[in-house]
């Protein structure tokens, strides 16, 4: 829900892709993600360099982790 609300942000103008930290973090060993925002260490190491449609993409690859883990469990 939140991927598709910054997709819409982005499309109306906002810049940059906002992060998806929530200040949450803490690496789940079991699936490699951060158990805030999602996203991988490499992910989250190269956020900063990333342009915006990189960081869509990264965005879109958290929606499907999200909504796999809630379809099929981690």
């Amino acid at each position: 829900a939140r991927a598709g609300l910054v997709r819409a942000a982005v499309e109306n103008g906002l810049e940059p892709v906002p992060s998806p930290c929530t200040s949450v973090c803490r690496m789940d060993a079991a699936t490699g993600w951060c158990a805030g925002c999602w996203r991988t260490l490499d992910e989250i190491a190269r956020w900063s360099a990333m342009d915006d449609p990189q960081r869509l993409a990264v965005w879109a690859r958290l929606e499907q982790r999200i909504h796999d883990t809630e379809t099929h469990g981690p």
